[in-house]
């Protein structure tokens, strides 16, 4: 059995590390590359930049983050926000990333991930979906979860899938920032639908979800921000009790 992931996700506005709650009232969470360097030596697997304004003049001084970040931290980083063209994957690559990660970008050109996945290789590729429960379905959303359009989770999903994405970071807007779980069967349809790994975030708030979200959600990675950025869980902590419950994690 693979190993589970734990990655902390770092939300950067303004260079600031941000948490919202339901995609909306951020607070301040701290330096970026210096709470990357604590979680690289506190044992997380991976870490997720996102730039979540992602505006002209950010993506610069994200691309000078992203490059300090590389200079601190030794475990793989993935950065989103912003990438719209191939040049933006090849600009992020060069300065560090080991993956970016599309959304907005992937829904409104598709053939994106197909480019991106023939250039650089699946590996680099990690589509990210914004989806809302509504009316027994999961919307996918753009423009960090600011505008519903007329895809679906598992169909996007399947679709991103054989573009060539190399794993699918799915993120319940019902469920950001609540605390109370994952969006455990809307994971375990992904898991049971898609062969490639698929990343859980939205909703951690204690131990057993991460635990959930590995047995119940079927979950290859779980990915949180606040319970990490505000000490509520520590990363080794956290892999000591999933050892308990019969989990592997590195």
């Amino acid at each position: 059995m693979l190993a589970k992931r734990i990655i902390p996700c770092l939300d950067v506005k303004d260079g600031k590390t941000v948490k919202g709650i339901n995609f909306v009232n951020f607070r301040d969470a701290g330096d970026p590359v210096e709470l990357g360097q604590q979680y690289s030596q506190e044992g997380a697997d991976e870490l997720v930049y996102l730039d979540i304004t992602a505006s002209h003049e950010g993506r610069n001084t994200f691309t000078e983050l992203v490059k300090r970040v590389a200079a601190r931290i030794n475990i793989p980083f993935t950065v989103g926000g912003g990438i719209r063209e191939l040049n933006d994957v090849a600009r992020l690559l060069n300065a560090g990333a080991d993956k970016i990660s599309i959304n907005s970008a992937a829904l409104k050109k598709p053939e994106l991930i197909d480019e991106i996945a023939q250039h650089f290789g699946s590996q680099v590729c990690v589509v990210a979906i914004d989806a809302n429960y509504e009316k027994g379905e999961w919307r996918c959303y753009l423009n960090g979860g600011r505008i519903p359009t007329n895809r679906y989770l598992l169909e996007w999903a399947k679709e991103a899938e054989q573009r060539g994405a190399g794993e699918i970071l799915f993120t319940s807007m019902t469920h950001d920032g609540v605390k109370d779980g994952y969006a455990n069967e809307a994971l375990a349809l992904l898991a049971d639908n898609l062969r490639i790994p698929i990343i859980a975030s939205g909703g951690a708030g204690k131990m057993s979800h991460f635990r959930d979200a590995f047995t119940l959600g079927k979950a290859d990675a779980a990915l949180a921000a606040s319970v990490f950025h505000f000490r509520e869980i520590r990363i080794a902590d956290l892999k000591h009790y999933l050892r308990e419950n019969h989990i592997t994690v590195r």
